[in-house]
């Protein structure tokens, strides 16, 4: 015989769960128990449930495997919501499972109960509780076929932890569970190949996931023999090599204004992956719902996605995958070629990366120019949400597929959970968290964590004493009136040393090389604090020059 919650376990590892991102709780310790010993599971533990959340979050893009998170009831479950909120906007699959009140508690608001159907329902794509032993093999295969299949994000499955202690009999395990993602037919592909023939002003957006570093190349396959430019959605900038001379830039919050002048002058846009949100649309206003003014092909993974906001001349139901092996099947289609389409775009680009001057002695554009010819190719590069992140986005080149964490749902916090799943997941590769103060003091507990395995990462934390992407809106609509954007902060460098980390400051551009370096060298997680002056708020605009703008 064997427990529920060894059951359980074993589900996990024929699925190919090969780690648990959790804060251990007495509703599954049961689960905890029975991970006692192994070796083909291994249960990492954060400091809160959002950042486990989030670092699941982030395996699962860097895997493509569901990543798994484990949480106990009540709080430790309205603390995970923040990264599964990630998951679903972002399309990554992900398995939370949550140690439940016993089952003759239920219904009565026992300690800590919460009905988890009603709470993760417009942010999961299954949730469900198991209540009888003998089923976990189908919920647990479900869930992984779930989240992985068509459009994937993520399933949320309740654990009554009396269920999860009760002793059963032995039963048969599944193979592990399947993941269904549709193919484009041989008609979607002959009615893309006629669209494109008669375009001679084309442009590939891609994005979304369900992505490969085999479709990248496919990708640039395909835009190589036909001449065409590739911008990516928001987020999704490793999707293609950055220095390639088809890469036309990145189609997201403050969108190069070249660039999105291009978008509208295509004779045919092709959406490979993204869902077109509000992000890679520029507020519904870069392409106007529900018909837009190019014709439209539109590849998604859900159906559901397809003429959801737009309606498309040519909608197919397909994976980024078999879409992209689609694509470079069709080889050269001969078209009218405008000759300067892809050479204007790319100039654009190139030109749109060299910015300008910013106030103060720290010149974040340079930092990020000094870390993009320093890092390795495969360095992985992690981000929350800020203002800061528009230095990293516009200044900084992704060379290869998945060398890119942040999240597309703009949620705070994101960057170093997703550091620290990177780190223990790729020890051998380069792992660099951006922050934001006001970001990295939502997950900066988990720096602890970081030190606690050993891990190494470096930090770059921006400190500009606000939340600057909301000083900038509030400037925008309130010039002069700051309310509530204003932070007094510790001491960062001290703070990453008291926890057993490396810390250092940057107060002025030239000292970033050397201390950088000495980060690297350090055998664990380093942070170094960059000061900078908190008038330059963006590349372009400082807070004097948003204010007499609005005035």
């Amino acid at each position: 015989m064997k427990t529920a919650a060894q059951i359980l376990v074993d589900c996990l590892v024929v699925n190919g769960t090969d780690r648990v991102y959790g804060v251990p709780g007495e509703s599954y310790l049961s689960v905890l128990d029975a991970l006692y010993g192994r070796e083909d599971i291994h249960y990492l533990n954060f400091r809160q449930e959002g950042g486990s959340a989030m670092a699941a979050e982030a395996y699962g893009k860097l895997t493509g495997r569901p990543g798994v998170c484990m949480v106990t009831r009540g709080p430790g479950a309205t603390n995970a919501s923040a990264g599964v909120h990630v998951a679903f906007q972002d399309s990554t699959p992900m398995i939370l499972l949550i140690g439940q009140v016993g089952r003759n508690m239920l219904e009565r608001e026992g300690f800590q109960e919460i009905d988890y159907r009603r709470m993760f329902g417009q942010m999961a794509k299954w949730v469900a509780q198991i209540d009888d032993p003998a089923r976990i093999p189908e919920f647990i295969n479900r869930a992984y076929s779930t989240a992985t299949s068509g459009r994937p994000g993520p399933v949320v499955l309740a654990l009554p932890e009396d269920m999860l202690r009760h002793r059963i009999d032995l039963i048969p395990l599944p193979e592990a569970a399947k993941t269904v993602v549709p193919a484009p037919s041989t008609q979607d592909m002959s009615s893309l190949a006629t669209a494109l023939s008669t375009s001679s002003k084309p442009l590939l957006l891609i994005g979304g996931s369900g992505w490969s570093s085999v479709t990248s190349e496919r990708i640039k396959c395909f835009c190589e023999a036909n001449r065409v430019p590739v911008a990516v959605s928001f987020r999704c900038q490793d999707y293609l090599d950055n220095e390639h001379p088809h890469y036309i830039g990145h189609v997201g919050i403050g969108i190069d204004p070249n660039l999105a002048q291009r978008v509208r002058q295509s004779d045919l846009l092709m959406v490979l992956g993204p869902r077109l949100g509000e992000m890679t649309t520029s507020g519904y206003s870069l392409l106007r719902p529900p018909q837009t003014e190019m014709p439209l092909i539109h590849i998604h993974a859900s159906a559901e996605e397809l003429g959801r906001v737009y309606h498309p001349s040519l909608a197919i139901n397909a994976g980024a995958a078999s879409a992209a092996a689609g694509l470079v099947g069709l080889g050269t289609v001969p078209r009218p070629v405008d000759p300067d389409w892809l050479s204007a775009a790319r100039t654009d680009f190139e030109d749109y990366c060299q910015g300008l001057a910013s106030p103060g002695p720290v010149q974040l554009r340079d930092i990020v120019k000094l870390l993009r010819n320093t890092l390795a190719e495969d360095a992985i590069i992690t981000n929350g949400a800020g203002n800061y992140a528009i230095w990293l986005h516009r200044f900084f080149a992704y060379r290869q597929y998945r060398t890119q964490l942040a999240p597309t749902c703009g949620s705070m916090g994101y960057g170093l959970p997703a550091a620290v799943a990177a780190a223990e997941l790729y020890p051998e590769r380069q792992v660099v968290c951006f922050a934001g103060d006001g970001c990295f003091m939502m997950s900066c507990q988990e720096f602890s964590t970081a030190v606690q395995y050993g891990l190494k990462l470096v930090v770059i934390l921006i400190n500009n004493g606000m939340y600057g992407t909301i000083r900038m809106h509030q400037e925008r609509q309130y010039p002069s009136r700051v309310v509530g954007t204003d932070l007094i902060n510790p001491d960062f460098a001290a703070m990453a040393r008291a926890m057993g980390g490396f810390g250092e400051t940057v107060t002025e551009t030239e000292q970033f090389a050397e201390i950088f370096t000495r980060a690297q060298s350090y055998s664990g997680p380093a942070l170094i604090e960059v000061k900078i002056d908190p008038e330059a708020l963006t590349p372009d605009a400082s807070i004097a020059e948003i204010r007499a703008a609005v005035r």
